[in-house]
């Protein structure tokens, strides 16, 4: 498929596609789409799973994929509107039951002291998605911040298992909502979170994205599969996709996962969907094994923000 084929199938996907296709390929910010994905395709299905207690699931975080917490975080990255009252309530019946001593979101029992920073920068991803009162947020950066690492990013075992090296895995959603804290236009500690985001931006780049900073071999060979939802988990296509919502300027240590992410490109053109993380969920967005429009969506929209023409033999970049 040529460019102009690739785009006419990804506006045949659910709305939110449509949405975001306009949006960050097409430069046309519909928000006409936008209020659709409400009431029809993923995002009304979504909203149609929660029950009669307020929850989706059975608890903020149980069972895990349907749970609120992930419910809520699949819609914001379905770009459901700001303004939906029905998420709106959700976070604040999340809010109202109460935080860990430690100010962040407890996912039970088992965390009354101490929270997860991983779910933490989920939950402030979302909450700042969905403009929830910034002093309401307070004690969850409070809780965020107070976990960086020396290395300078972030490791939800530090409370647990007392890890003294940063995850990639945690330290992408903690950046996630740290930035989307930042874009909303909150003020809090503003100079912690963006010298936060900094060193775990760096911490990211200094990894090359997916190798070790000793060795240089690959840390995981998950970081290079691409599922979708991503849920907590790392992968390249996550990282890039945060890179380019954020607006980070080009860094050559990205150009071995923009090789990568080439490589997966297929004969369409376009970018398979790659086998989902296992657990129940509360439906199916795209096959495994077939060109995905999320992924073919994420990994365009990347290139058109470094402005990269070609990746083989070498690559070639407009600044």
């Amino acid at each position: 498929m040529n460019e102009q084929q690739i785009i006419e199938w990804l506006l045949e996907g659910d709305v939110s596609i449509q949405y975001q296709v306009h949006r960050d390929l097409l430069g046309d910010d519909r928000k006409d789409l936008q209020d659709r994905i409400a009431i029809e395709g993923w995002g009304k299905q979504f909203l149609s799973k929660r029950n009669p207690n307020g929850h989706w699931g059975r608890k903020f975080y149980q069972p895990k994929w349907i749970s609120t917490h992930y419910t809520l975080l699949d819609l914001r990255n379905l770009n459901l509107s700001p303004k939906n009252d029905i998420v709106k309530e959700v976070i604040q019946f999340v809010l109202s039951s109460g935080k860990s001593e430690d100010g962040g979101i407890p996912l039970g029992p088992s965390t009354a002291k101490f929270s997860d920073v991983c779910v933490n920068g989920m939950f402030l991803n979302y909450a700042s998605y969905y403009k929830t009162e910034e002093h309401e947020l307070y004690s969850v950066v409070d809780s965020i911040l107070s976990e960086i690492m020396p290395d300078g990013g972030f490791n939800c075992r530090t409370t647990r298992s007392g890890a003294t090296h940063s995850s990639l895995h945690t330290t992408i959603s903690v950046l996630e909502g740290l930035y989307e804290f930042q874009k909303s236009g909150y003020t809090y500690r503003m100079n912690e979170i963006q010298s936060a985001k900094a060193s775990a931006e760096e911490f990211i780049l200094l990894h090359q994205l997916f190798l070790s900073d000793h060795t240089g071999k690959i840390i995981n060979k998950e970081f290079l599969k691409m599922p979708y939802p991503s849920r907590w988990k790392y992968n390249i296509l996550r990282a890039l996709d945060y890179f380019q919502y954020a607006k980070c300027k080009w860094d050559k240590r990205m150009e071995l996962a923009i090789r990568e992410l080439e490589k997966k490109r297929n004969k369409y053109s376009s970018w398979n969907s790659q086998a989902k993380h296992p657990g129940q969920t509360h439906f199916e967005m795209e096959k495994a094994g077939k060109p995905g429009r999320w992924n073919t969506l994420k990994a365009l929209r990347i290139l058109k923000h470094y402005k990269i023409e070609k990746l083989q033999p070498t690559m070639h970049k407009i600044y």
